[in-house]
């Protein structure tokens, strides 16, 4: 037990969260090369020299520049183990990000400090809050022209109702960026463009030192008035508060230079939380228990392209893996020999000798693992609040070469399982059909079902206006329904009875005239065991 309790309290889980084009993923690449773990960083910029940012390992994302799926590594820092999960910025992948969110402890957002608070970064703060997730913010580009800071401090309080505690605070910006004031510390870091891990850093003590009136006179007496004005209208970081989800200490730098970047790793170590208690269905279960548990939150299909593999991600909420033990996957009733489990670097793993509360493990998966499912060692838990959305989007699809069809199935069937799409099977028979949150999502499966599958495929309007799953306690009413409306009733991956409406008009029409159902707008992964 005594070495249960000092590994959960070595581990730091945390996402990565912004807008698109935020340095999101830029960030993610500096915080690996600041921790050691790569020793060149790639950016998203970067596919003319063929160096790509480590988390971004799909082909469709190296093209466009973008993440469309979560990528997981993790690294040792300060004698920390730290899982870092970079999450897709852009709004049509918002699921992925969710179902990430539910897997991590702690979050860092990063706001481009040339536009601000934007639409996506507004989102996901509120599933943040949601589920009172601590938050690190980072005010990122401060090399380029941004806005001014004390409104940019002002705007993350009352667009994201949460309060600011700056803990650096920029000296100029842009051409005159000279670097940051480290309020707790009262030091001055000297911005250096591309200064590496292991470089020399030049810091000077003190904001009054006459040292900093010698090298920049203008930009440090406009620095010492903003802080009289920061440290009268901003708030003190306090620790409690920071943990609550009600405070964010705010740091400001330039990814693209290495600036800013180290103040985050130590920020992530001395304040995000360990792992704390998971919820489940029967009761919550703490990182420290003797028993191993653990649930799925992400399938990815294909990480390998030679070996057409599946790998469940799992989140580890209690006791301890080591490698080759059993555990029970719960929702089959079924034991698993974990002999080749792996952690993640992006793309790159490795086989896992062990592992505690708060690490992601990924476990390979031929098809009998979903997202949601629970595991442990005998005890029945089915861990809580990974949800599906009703898609807003639908596209029926039709394949180029009739005799693909299995492939075009497999597929569909895998990427449904991973999440990437929501694919309904309708009962009558009909072409399959595909639902999203937003538009790339199709693009992002037609780019994978040709470079994965071998299959090009079509998509075609259809006249499907929203989905909502459907339950009911009657099994006979269910029947009669499921009898009656059979042109309108698909099942999702997961086998999941759904009504496919029209219009708003006929979906209050169906709910109307069948009282005795529930028609459901997302769907809980947990399964009730």
């Amino acid at each position: 037990m005594p070495d249960i309790i000092s590994e959960v309290a070595r581990r730091r889980t945390f996402a990565i969260v912004s807008h698109p084009d935020a340095g999101k993923t830029t960030l993610t690449e500096k915080l690996l090369y600041f921790s050691g773990t790569i020793q060149n960083a790639g950016t998203v910029k970067g596919k003319k020299g063929g160096k790509f940012a480590t988390s971004d390992w799909m082909d469709i994302e190296k093209q466009r520049g973008i993440s469309v799926a979560s990528s997981v590594m993790q690294f040792d820092y300060r004698d920390h183990v730290v899982n870092l999960l970079d999450t897709p910025g852009h709004q049509d992948f918002s699921e992925d990000t969710y179902r990430v969110l539910t897997a991590v402890d702690s979050a860092l957002m990063v706001i481009d400090a040339a536009k601000g608070v934007e639409a996506q970064t507004i989102k996901l703060l509120n599933v943040c809050r949601m589920r009172h997730t601590p938050i690190i913010t980072f005010m990122n580009k401060y090399d380029r022209e941004v806005r001014d800071s004390l409104e940019l401090l002002d705007e993350v309080e009352s667009v994201l109702e949460i309060r600011c505690a700056p803990i650096t605070w920029p000296v100029g910006m842009g051409k005159t960026f000279r670097g940051v004031y480290h309020i707790l510390k009262d030091e001055v870091i000297i911005f250096t463009p591309g200064k590496g891990p292991l470089d020399e850093v030049e810091v000077i003590k003190g904001i009054d030192n006459p040292r900093l009136d010698e090298l920049f006179p203008l930009e440090i007496d406009q620095t010492r008035m903003e802080l009289e004005l920061v440290r009268g209208a901003s708030h003190p970081f306090v620790l409690e508060e920071f943990l609550d989800g009600t405070l964010t200490p705010v740091f400001f730098g330039s990814a693209i230079n290495n600036f800013g970047i180290r103040e985050i790793l130590n920020a992530l170590v001395d304040w995000a939380p360990q792992p704390s208690d998971s919820a489940a269905i029967q009761r919550a279960v703490s990182p420290t228990e003797e028993k191993f548990s653990a649930f799925v939150f992400k399938i990815q299909a294909n990480m390998d392209p030679k070996h057409r593999d599946r790998i469940a991600f799992l989140r580890v909420c209690s006791g301890e893996f080591t490698r080759g033990m059993k555990f029970k996957h719960l929702r089959l009733n079924r034991d698993i020999a974990a002999n080749s489990v792996v952690t993640f670097m992006a793309q790159g793993r490795e086989q896992v000798e062990e592992a505690y509360a708060g690490d992601i493990i990924g476990l390979p998966n031929h098809g009998n693992i979903q997202i949601g499912d629970s595991f442990s060692e005998g005890e029945l838990l089915s861990f809580t609040g990974i949800p599906y959305f009703a898609p807003e989007m639908f596209r029926i699809v039709r394949i180029k070469n009739p005799l693909k069809i299995k492939q075009l199935q497999k597929g569909l069937q895998q990427l449904g399982e991973e999440g990437a799409v929501q694919v309904f099977k309708p009962l009558n028979g009909g072409d399959l059909i595909l639902g999203a949150v937003g538009v790339l999502q199709f693009e992002v499966v037609a780019s994978r079902l040709l470079n994965e599958y071998g299959v090009e495929a079509m998509f075609e309007s259809t006249t499907i206006y929203t989905a909502r799953w459907v339950s009911c306690d009657d099994a006979k009413k269910l029947a009669d329904f499921e009898r009656t409306l059979t042109n309108n009733l698909g099942r999702d991956a997961a086998n999941s009875l759904a009504y496919l409406a029209t219009s708003r008009v006929n979906l209050d029409l169906t709910m109307e005239r069948w009282p005795e159902l529930r028609f459901h707008a997302t769907r809980e992964h947990a399964i009730t065991l």
